[in-house]
């Protein structure tokens, strides 16, 4: 049987990736912080092991496994969302907490790291190297990301590791608790109010979580070292046709009001998006399809509304 650790293993994203793996066989070492709470998804038994550690504990992960393991995903990300993505401090101990955890897998004797970067490194990068373009504060976090990308790889390049990186588009699906875009759409939609929006011609991916987290196990077994992989449906869009469609699923009674809301953000190519390389490269697609997956979360969060009343 493979072993794995995953940290943030109660996060949105490593619930359903822990799932994933024990559907695959694994024996999973799931790493949460002290004190935290298992997702009410997560489902137990006897081929998971809870480790529970603060990030900035991750050099202690030795003195609690004693065998050698097959994979090691590092997920956990404190400010990912909210008013936290401008916390500077605390996005910097994020790269350093990286860096850690590769550390400690090479101590475990795992030698296969997966980090989880995000699209939003690649709108970093625009961002702030556009000549006279003011970013905005939520790119602290975008920058956190892309240098824990960079430094995570050359530290694991030094200790002779595989280094491979997930840089997820925009995950979502049941579970998901963040004030992001599917989110608090569906909850808009819920509640009846204005859907206000963009003009909407930025261009966007969404990929259902479950997705995500076999995408993950696919980039582990088969991805190419040193490689970065998107972790997208590959059909990336307008964000408007995104709308409608979801307008068209959820809420067809409902006015979609397109440009409301200004846009100032940086405009990803569609090319950016392009998630051919973890199809070529580990034969991964997509289960689940856009209408399906915000019919699902739509459900999920109805549920959670009506379990309140």
């Amino acid at each position: 049987m493979k072993k794995a650790i995953v940290t943030g293993a109660n996060g949105f994203v490593g619930q359903y990736l822990v799932n994933e793996l024990i559907e695959a066989n694994y024996f999973v070492y799931a790493v949460i912080r002290k004190r935290g709470v298992f997702n009410t998804r997560f489902e137990w038994n006897d081929r998971i092991r809870v480790v529970e550690l603060n990030l900035d504990e991750y050099s202690k992960l030795p003195e609690y496994i004693e065998e050698e393991i097959d994979a090691f995903f590092h997920l956990a990300w404190q400010g990912s969302a909210g008013s936290d993505r401008q916390n500077i401090p605390l996005q910097l101990k994020n790269v350093e907490w990286t860096c850690d955890a590769i550390k400690a897998s090479h101590k475990l004797g795992c030698l296969n790291f997966i980090g989880a970067g995000s699209i939003m490194e690649l709108e970093t990068f625009k961002a702030v190297y556009a000549q006279r373009n003011k970013p905005g504060a939520a790119y602290i976090y975008g920058a956190a990301k892309q240098s824990a990308h960079s430094m995570g790889k050359a530290l694991a390049a030094s200790l002779q590791m595989d280094f491979k990186w997930a840089m997820i588009t925009n995950a979502y699906g049941p579970g998901e608790t963040s004030p992001r875009f599917i989110n608090t759409t569906i909850r808009k939609m819920i509640n009846r109010e204005p859907l206000q929006f963009t003009s909407g011609t930025q261009n966007y991916d969404f990929i259902y979580v479950e997705d995500v987290a076999k995408a993950f196990i696919h980039i582990s077994e088969k991805g190419v070292p040193y490689k970065y992989y998107v972790i997208g449906s590959n059909q990336a869009q307008a964000l408007r046709n995104y709308i409608k469609r979801m307008g068209e699923t959820l809420a067809p009674d409902q006015t979609l009001h397109f440009g409301d809301v200004p846009f100032t953000g940086i405009n990803l190519s569609l090319e950016e998006f392009d998630s051919s390389d973890i199809r070529n490269d580990t034969g991964f697609e997509c289960d689940v399809d856009f209408e399906s997956g915000v019919q699902k979360t739509y459900e999920w969060i109805k549920e959670m509304y009506d379990s309140q009343v």
